[in-house]
């Protein structure tokens, strides 16, 4: 029996980042940059003001105070976006707007609440030194600057960044396509009819959406039945433009285990039996000519969850380039008790609370069964039960999957 790690090596070997493709600068957004951005100018790009008032010499102002004041000709009133290239003479001054050029001669602004505000000629109450209230061009990035590296993923703080030099478009690492496909003479589309004996294909929009999240682009074939040709057909089809394939059910012992019948005896996938629970029958390989991945995963709701937690988002990530393929762990007291099979890692549903003085807390949810997805769709992390633990005992710290915790 493998290990979860055993597998996960399995399932990622081979496997590469995709090839890169341009894309509008907001599409790029979870991305991760194929190319170096450097800036081709720099940030600010010019001197500017950082305050709205009087652009002047300091040693005009110097001596500046509330009881002996300083009065100066307004010459010029610059906007932000002022394109004048403004020489300021001694002895006068330039009313500003946050984010106007200063103007040549100028080496200071005085800010408007230290003036009366005036339009042709200033009284200014208070002095201020060279320099200050000034944004020199290249204080925060110098031209030249790399603001963005290959392997970086763009996010919502990195973006305004790479707009500011330029960048309508970015070369990324390409999303893979996923192809989702559930198998199974019992599902029906969600929102067709059902009659006894069948139920909706959840897995199959489940999957696509955890596809989608985990930043790929994701299409579910439609269901398939318990047949061989047509589980043929359907991954010929997929493989004409898919980069992973996802099935789920019929990887087991069962007689209909049409996954397995057809893909062991072909070569193509391995399927084994991995010590964790629940999820403990997989199986991955590669299809086609262009040797394209298929993870099959388990037909229990729960279980095709957790191993595509496991397996799956990670290989979604190495093909995006990210950086961190698996989630961080974290750690957290178990106010419940909770028992576990020996020998295998168990993935516990559970609710994780941070409290005001920053301590954690878990605590199981719903039922544990395999087939659970109500207690499911309460659940935002899994409390990890290593395989030598068969009780975890109330008050005792856990390792724990975040599961909303974002990752780049």
């Amino acid at each position: 029996m493998r290990s979860v790690e055993e597998h996960l090596e399995a399932v990622l070997a081979g496997v590469s980042p995709l090839g890169h493709e341009d894309v509008a600068l907001l599409d790029a957004l979870g991305q991760t940059l194929a190319v170096d951005v450097v800036a081709p100018w720099p940030l600010p790009p010019f001197d500017n003001s950082s305050m709205d008032g009087y652009a002047v010499r300091a040693e005009d102002v110097a001596w500046a105070a509330a009881d002996a004041p300083v009065r100066l000709p307004v010459v010029a009133d610059l906007a932000a976006g002022n394109r004048d290239d403004l020489v300021l003479g001694p002895g006068t001054a330039a009313r500003i707007m946050t984010g106007a050029p200063m103007p040549n001669g100028a080496d200071c602004v005085v800010p408007v609440e230290r003036t009366d505000g005036g339009t042709e000629v200033v009284t200014i109450s208070e002095g201020v030194d060279s320099g200050a209230f000034v944004r020199r061009a290249g204080d925060d990035v110098p031209a030249g600057a790399v603001v963005g590296r290959a392997g970086d993923v763009v996010t919502e703080r990195s973006i305004a960044v790479l707009a500011s030099v330029g960048r309508g478009t970015l070369a990324v690492v390409r999303r893979p396509h996923v192809v989702v496909i559930s198998t199974g003479d019992e599902l029906v589309e969600p929102g067709a009819p059902m009659v006894r004996g069948q139920i909706a294909d959840s897995n199959g929009v489940m999957l696509t959406a955890l596809a989608r999240a985990a930043g790929a682009s994701a299409w579910k074939a439609p269901r398939v039945h318990d047949d061989d040709g047509e589980l043929r057909a359907v991954l010929d089809a997929a493989l004409r433009n898919a980069d992973v394939v996802i099935t789920s059910g019929g990887v087991s012992m069962g007689a209909y285990d049409t996954v397995k019948s057809l893909l062991s005896a072909s070569g193509e996938v391995e399927f084994v039996k991995v010590a964790q629970h629940p999820g403990m029958p997989q199986g991955s390989g590669r299809l086609g000519p262009q040797r394209v991945p298929i993870v099959t995963l388990p037909g229990n709701p729960v279980s095709s969850f957790i191993s595509f937690e496991l397996y799956v988002r990670p290989l979604i990530r190495r093909l995006m380039g990210k950086p961190d393929l698996v989630r961080p762990e974290d750690r957290a007291v178990c106010t419940e008790g909770v028992d576990s099979p020996r020998g295998k890692r168990q993935y516990v549903r559970a609710v994780l609370d941070v409290h005001e003085d920053g301590t954690r807390t878990v605590r199981p949810v719903g039922g544990q069964g395999s087939h659970v997805v109500g207690g499911l769709a309460m659940a935002d992390a899994l409390i990890v039960v290593p395989p030598e633990v068969s009780r975890v005992e109330p008050g005792e710290v856990v390792t724990v999957l975040d599961l909303q915790r974002t990752q780049p």
